[in-house]
């Protein structure tokens, strides 16, 4: 695998990354550990978000991949319309690159979208899915969801990406930012790429049958009812799914609880080794 020498980074858990060459762009990615490949695929706006996750001790046992989404770190641009699809076909480029064949999946918030489609359009790839609160865009309220989008697209172009990301905060419970606050590259990819990405997303009840892995969804008691209502259509589209609730968790719950969910994580890999076969 060709990449650039490793760089100095200014996060406690990524003190050393890679450029990992992908298509005609490169992802930043840092490593972990051995034993089967645990892949966290990074959510949008904060781009560290994962990180307290995969270092919990639980995991300590596996080889754990977080790397950067486009437009995020030191990964690159993300030039032109932002693309759930094209995310999911990054991070299976990335598998190839890394010379991974199999491997389990994490996904937060965005980033839920992003490993739901990639075990849709290439199930062999998956082993196990963990879903963190994926994006609510096909649940009874996605009406409303997707005005809160729209609003906050359109404060973005009128009135800069500081106010928007000010009314973001506002509207999603859990979205305040417990550590350092996003760089200026990574808030405009959030507004400029990952929501238009969200609202063109077309994923439904026949995208998830292809989904036959195991799955664990994992979500926060107080996140409130866009992720409650997501919750729900997780559980109807695949029945077979597992199914925590964090009492007293938001929508950061990644960040706030991560001892918590890498205990239920780490069960669950245990319960699904690699080579065990598929539903």
């Amino acid at each position: 695998m060709a990449s650039r020498p490793p760089a100095a980074h200014e996060g406690p858990a990524m003190r050393a990354t890679t450029l990992v060459p992908v298509g005609e762009t490169e992802l930043e990615v840092a490593e972990w550990g051995r034993g089967e490949p645990v892949v966290f695929v990074q959510t949008a706006l904060t781009a560290d978000e994962c990180e307290p996750l995969a270092e919990q001790p639980a995991l300590a046992p596996y080889r754990r991949i977080l790397y950067r989404r486009r437009g995020y770190g030191r990964s690159g641009p993300a030039t032109g319309a932002g693309s759930i699809v094209r995310d999911a076909a990054d991070c299976r480029a990335l598998l190839a690159a890394l010379r991974v064949g199999r491997a389990h999946l994490v996904g937060l918030s965005y980033s839920g979208a992003v490993v739901l489609q990639l075990a849709a359009d290439a199930p062999g790839l998956v082993q196990t899915l963990t879903l963190l609160e994926p994006p609510p865009v096909r649940t009874p309220s996605a009406p409303d969801f997707r005005a809160v989008c729209e609003r906050l697209i359109g404060i973005r172009r009128e009135r800069g990406a500081p106010a928007a990301l000010q009314e973001f905060l506002r509207v999603v419970p859990g979205a305040a930012f417990h550590g350092a606050s996003p760089a200026e590259r990574d808030v405009l990819t959030f507004f400029d790429a990952d929501l238009p990405a969200l609202l063109g997303w077309r994923f439904g009840a026949e995208d998830a049958r292809r989904v036959g892995c195991p799955v664990l969804h994992v979500g926060g008691s107080d996140s409130g009812r866009f992720f409650a209502e997501m919750r729900e259509l997780v559980r109807a589209w695949l029945p077979h799914a597992e199914d925590v609730v964090i009492q007293g968790a938001d929508h950061a719950l990644a960040l706030t609880h991560a001892g918590e969910i890498g205990e239920v994580l780490a069960a669950f890999l245990r319960r699904h080794p690699s080579g065990t076969q598929p539903r």
